[in-house]
This record gives structure tokens, C-alpha cells and sequence, in this order.
């Protein structure tokens, strides 16, 4: 198949957006700021202030990322992109970051270089792409392949992975978390940074606001990737407000999850309400959405493919927080036990916690009830946690109300499309959401059935078996 190339950008492309003039500190400094000059040298200076080159190094590029390619033009065929889909999606994160790297430089090279360079890497350096993958193979099941609708995929694919960052920096910072990917958290990193020239609790504090801004930076850049996307009006309409619809969810659901764990709510309902608006909808439900509205899917595919990720999109959240706590931080990335540290409302937690006041366990309770909220809790108490989570069946139920959750949301997958190879490649997707990433076994299992208590089949209200 020949490559495809974007349309005549006069027709279909957004207008230019005016470059900015670099900081002065002259008299004038205080005035707005103006257009560049059509031939002033200083936009290569701007870009060389943020210092992309330490993005391109980790893609081995010689030149600079996207260089001699217009804005918006993502020139890739379509079977390139499905073979390798977060390289095709990485390409389209290091245009678009190149061009906003190159905009805070001519703002200012301090905030270019350390919170917007910081806010690129993150985002290019870390992740699966496993959201802007379930974008792009929706968009392929759907039968897209035509030109607005690959560019369109890879542009919005590029916009999600900057919302991901938006909402793992805030998460972090919400949660304290240490590490991420391996690496120090943002805030942390940024604590770091001014650790030595600063007061300890300033440094900490500069770093949980400049963390909050850096997030902020990746949600307006994931919105501006989005805006500057060509995309027909009709299809336009209908993307936009699957978008903003998602950037609500996330919102309304870490409010749930923050005001459960300052109340330390037990309840097993709100904790599936919160990760179905926080993570479900998010993670997986939204994105298959997008992918159906840019391949322009009927109205019947879509809600088979909606109700095909709300049910997966439940059952990767619960694996998350199986993985949480009996996950190995080789493998996840993170420290292992922060739910628990954090006295978040999980699914997981409420349940042992509902299954050992109906048995009358009280040395579980105990357990639980010490544990939950302490944030410094030890390897040691983490391990007797663990234990109970095992000895009350709450990690059974929840596996196998992953399973459920899973084998229904492929019934509903199965019937909306036909049977392509893309679809098969979706449905391959699909079912790795809710296998484990990281568990490395945990404590043994009982060899005696635990003890009776509510069914291991709760489920929230309203959602059938």
C-alpha cells in the first residue's frame, strides 16, 4: 500500500499558530509577546534551549525530531503502523513535542528545560501504549484505513499518551508514590533537583506544585494535539465529546478515590463506582470509543464496543490492584503495597474487609484496620496483609470477578465486528488487560477453603453475573 500522505494542509490542516519571542529583560520585557519574524534565527535557538536532543538520543535520531516534516503531517502506511503501533504513535509524540518544546524555549529556556523537557521525556521514555494501541486497532477493526482517519488515529493516539502523563504525575502526587516506571516520580525528581540549595520541606514543596504544573502542561498539550487535528465536523463532534466526557471521568473519579480514603469508606460499591470513572472508562471503554467515532462505526458497533471495554476496563483495575499489593516492583515499576499505604477504598480491601466482620475474624480486622492508612507501614506488616487478603478469599474473588468481567466483555466484543485480522488483533488486547503484569505469587495459598462469608461473587449493584 502506498504511504499515506496528510492533505493539502490549506484544506484540512488548522491554521499556523503564531511563534513566540524569547524572554528579554529589557525595558519592554513586560509587553505581550510578538510573532517571530519570518526569517529570525531565534527558533533554532528556542529549540536548542529545551535541548530536544536528550529526547532524541533515546530513539537514536541524528537530526532533529521531525525535522522537514510540515506540523501535522504524519506520513506513515498503514501496514508500517501495524506492525509496530507505540513506534508509529512515539513518532507522532516526538513531532508534536519537538514543536511544543521548541514554543517553551521562546517563552523561557528555564521552564522549557526543567518542567516542559521533563514533562516530554516522561511521556516518550515510559509506557506501553496500551491506550493509543486500543485507539488505533478500534479505528483498524472498524475498517478505517483511509487517510483522515490513520492521521487522525496517530495524532489523537500521541494526545492520550500526553493525558496518561497528565494524570500519572497528579496520581503520584496525590499518592506520595516514590517511584514510577522504575524511576523517581516527577515531583520527587524535581524535589531532588533543588534538594541541595533549598530547605528540605521548600525543596518538597516546590516539587508537589511544580508537579501539579507539569501536569497541567501535558492536559493542555494533549488538548492542543487534539484541537490540531483535521478531522471532518461530523466526526469531529462526536470525538471531541467522547474526549471531554473522559477528561471528566478521570477528575470525578480520583475525587471518589481521594474522599473514600479520607473517610475510610468499606464500601465495596463506591470502590467499583470509583475505579469505573477513575481508570475503567479511561483506560479502555473511551479509547475503543474514539477509535469507532474516527473509523466513522454505526451506532450499534459502537455500544457493543463500549460495553465490550466497560466490562474489561473493570477487570484491569481490579488486576491493578491485585498487583498492587502481590505484584513484584521489578516488574510494575512501583512500590509494592502503596493502596495499602494510602488507605485507598480498592475493590480488594473492602471485600477482606467485608469477609472477616461477617466471620468474625478479628485478628483479620486487626490487620486490616492497623494497616490501612499507615504510611509506613513495613515489609513485614505489608506480608500479613497479604496473608489475609489470601485467608479471607477476598484474592480469589476478586480473580474470579476479573474473569467474569472478562468473559463478558468479549461476548460483547465477539458479536460487533466481523472477524478481520485487525479485530483478532484487538481481541488479543482486550484479553491481556486483565492478566497479571507483575505478580510473582505472593504468599501461599490455604489449603483450607476460607472461612464462609459474603459470596465471592459480589458485584455493584446492578451489574448481573
Amino acid at each position: 500500500m502506498r504511504p499515506i500522505q496528510a492533505k493539502d494542509p490549506s484544506a484540512a490542516a488548522p491554521p499556523p499558530v503564531p511563534r513566540l519571542t524569547a524572554h528579554s529583560d529589557s525595558a519592554d520585557s513586560d509587553s505581550a509577546p510578538r510573532p517571530d519574524p519570518p526569517d529570525e534565527p531565534a527558533r533554532a535557538d528556542a529549540a536548542d534551549a529545551a535541548h530536544p536532543a536528550r529526547i532524541r538520543t533515546a530513539y537514536g535520531r541524528q537530526g532533529p525530531i521531525g525535522a522537514g516534516t510540515p506540523s501535522g503531517d504524519l506520513v506513515e502506511a498503514v501496514e508500517t503502523v501495524d506492525a509496530d503501533v507505540p513506534g508509529a504513535v512515539g513518532r507522532a509524540l516526538e513531532q508534536i513535542l519537538t514543536d511544543r518544546l521548541a514554543r517553551a524555549g521562546a517563552l523561557d529556556p528555564l521552564f522549557a528545560e526543567e518542567l516542559a523537557g521533563r514533562v516530554a521525556r516522561f511521556t516518550l521514555e515510559g509506557g506501553k501504549r496500551t491506550r493509543s494501541q486500543l485507539l488505533w486497532w478500534s479505528v483498524r477493526a472498524c475498517g478505517g484505513d483511509d487517510e483522515p482517519a490513520v492521521v487522525a488515529a496517530l495524532r489523537i493516539g500521541a494526545a492520550l499518551e500526553l493525558l496518561q502523563t497528565c494524570a500519572l504525575v497528579h496520581d503520584d502526587l496525590m499518592d506520595g508514590s516514590a517511584l514510577r516506571r522504575g524511576r523517581p516520580t516527577l515531583h520527587t525528581d524535581l524535589r531532588n533537583r533543588y534538594a541541595g540549595g533549598a530547605p528540605a520541606d521548600r525543596a518538597a514543596r516546590f516539587g508537589e506544585a511544580a508537579a501539579v504544573l507539569a501536569g497541567d502542561l501535558a492536559l493542555a498539550w494533549a488538548d492542543d494535539a487534539l484541537a490540531e487535528t483535521a478531522l471532518d465536523p461530523a466526526v469531529a463532534a462526536l470525538v471531541r465529546g467522547v474526549w471531554g466526557d473522559m477528561r471528566t471521568e478521570m477528575v470525578a473519579g480520583q475525587f471518589l478515590d481521594l474522599q473514600g480514603q479520607l473517610t475510610s469508606s468499606r464500601s465495596r460499591s463506591q470502590a467499583l463506582r470509583a475505579a469505573h470513572l477513575k481508570s475503567a472508562l479511561y483506560s479502555v471503554q473511551r479509547p475503543l470509543a474514539l477509535g469507532a467515532a474516527l473509523a466513522g462505526a454505526d451506532g450499534r458497533t459502537t455500544r457493543a464496543l463500549c460495553s465490550a471495554g466497560r466490562c474489561v476496563g473493570m477487570a484491569f483495575q481490579l488486576r491493578d490492584d491485585l498487583d498492587d499489593v502481590f505484584g513484584d516492583p521489578h516488574r510494575t515499576g512501583k512500590s509494592r503495597g502503596d493502596d495499602i499505604r494510602n488507605g485507598k477504598p480498592t475493590y480488594l480491601a473492602a471485600l477482606a474487609l467485608a469477609r472477616a466482620e461477617a466471620t468474625g475474624d478479628r485478628p483479620a480486622l486487626t490487620v486490616l484496620e492497623r494497616a490501612l492508612g499507615d504510611e509506613d507501614l513495613k515489609p513485614a506488616d505489608l506480608d500479613e496483609v497479604r496473608d489475609v487478603l489470601v485467608r479471607t478469599g477476598a484474592r480469589q474473588a476478586v480473580e474470579a470477578k476479573i474473569d467474569r468481567l472478562s468473559a463478558r466483555g468479549l461476548r460483547h466484543f465477539d458479536g460487533a465486528l466481523p472477524d478481520t485480522a485487525a479485530k483478532a488483533r484487538l481481541r488479543g488486547l482486550l484479553t491481556s488487560q486483565a492478566a497479571s503484569r507483575a505478580e510473582d505469587g505472593g504468599p501461599p495459598e490455604r489449603v483450607s477453603p476460607p472461612p464462609a462469608g459474603p459470596s465471592a461473587g459480589t458485584t455493584a449493584p446492578g451489574t448481573r453475573r
